[in-house]
């Protein structure tokens, strides 16, 4: 499913609303401790903010949108921009794939290989 230009512009309405809701479960599952600490006010804050952020790279449907706040909530914020992920932020600007769904693969999979790589490194 696309989220369209205009739900993404104002983001309301009940298809907006029950992703946002689904969003807020599904991060409670997997990022429990993030959530606890921003509240609900705060997580559901911060999928708005990730929705405009994926929405700059041309990220909207919500498969990828949802991965895209995943790695917000795994990375940080403005992973998109850390200077300490370099590797994010060339794979999301980088023209190379040929669609958003490409390059959000391609951003996930790596974020899972560096992930491993650091969890092997501090044994």
């Amino acid at each position: 499913m696309q989220i369209r230009g205009e739900q993404i512009d104002s983001f309301s309405g009940s298809a907006s609303k029950s992703y946002e809701n689904r969003m807020v479960v599904h991060l409670n599952k997997h990022f429990p401790k993030n959530c606890a600490a921003l509240g609900e006010a705060g997580v559901r804050e911060a999928i708005g903010a990730g929705i405009a952020s994926a929405k700059k790279y041309g990220i909207v449907s919500e498969r990828d949108v949802c991965k895209y706040i995943n790695l917000m909530f795994a990375f940080g914020r403005d992973f998109d921009v850390d200077p300490k992920l370099p590797w994010a932020a060339q794979i999301l600007r980088t023209r190379v794939y040929e669609s958003p769904g490409d390059r959000m693969r391609a951003l996930y999979e790596t974020a899972k290989t560096r992930t491993y790589q650091a969890s092997v490194r501090q044994i």
